[in-house]
């Protein structure tokens, strides 16, 4: 029994978007493209303050992959320029990250924890109350993936930041195997600057 005409046709267009999709992500830097559209400018981490944003995830006082590389990102750049403060931002797991930063260098003094947001939205807010009585240059460090989303919600709260996103995606993407789960990815964090536009909150 033959398909009708039009569902036939709806059925062969589907398929072909869904191989054209395939091919895209992998066998193409779209991945990586994408990924350097999230980043915006880099800018190299030189300033007065240094904002270490915590990665999404289960963060039972354990550092997860993606908050673990931050924080080495964020002990490289400390030991080019010392900065006079490193924040520190994400609940639960804060204090890990601080005293990840102390092994790796970073003196204790110089750290301030922000151990309450749950979210990029909250890390503006909670760290921004922090970060105005600093003076001088703010630098912003995440994920490459994640700038877009994390300066505009800085700006929102009236926090003028400096990015300095680490190459996370755009690092990952060179091999065939991650980019699929890392494309998903970047289609969330599309997602959620979506989420975040209409709550006001970039």
């Amino acid at each position: 029994m033959s398909l009708p005409g039009k569902l036939r046709r709806v059925l062969l267009f589907g398929l072909a978007s869904i191989g054209s999709l395939f091919l895209l992500v992998t066998f193409t830097p779209f991945v990586h493209w994408y990924a350097l559209q999230l980043a915006g400018p880099w800018y190299a981490p030189e300033g007065n303050v240094l904002i270490v944003l915590s990665a999404a995830g289960p963060n039972l006082g354990m550092i997860e992959p993606g908050t673990y590389w931050r924080c080495t990102y964020a002990i490289a750049a400390y030991r080019q320029h010392p900065f006079d403060h490193v924040i520190v931002s994400g609940k639960d797991i804060a204090p890990g990250m601080r005293s990840f930063l102390i092994f790796g260098g970073v003196p204790a003094e110089r750290i301030t924890v922000e151990n309450e947001s749950t979210n990029t939205h909250e890390n503006a807010l909670f760290t921004g109350r922090i970060v105005s009585a600093y003076p001088g240059r703010k630098i912003l460090l995440t994920s490459d993936s994640h700038m877009f989303r994390a300066q505009r919600a800085f700006v929102k709260q009236g926090i003028d930041t400096v990015p300095s996103p680490i190459p996370d995606v755009i690092k990952r993407a060179s091999d065939h195997n991650d980019r699929w789960p890392l494309f998903v990815r970047e289609l969330s964090e599309t997602m959620r600057i979506v989420y975040y536009y209409y709550q006001g909150w970039i």
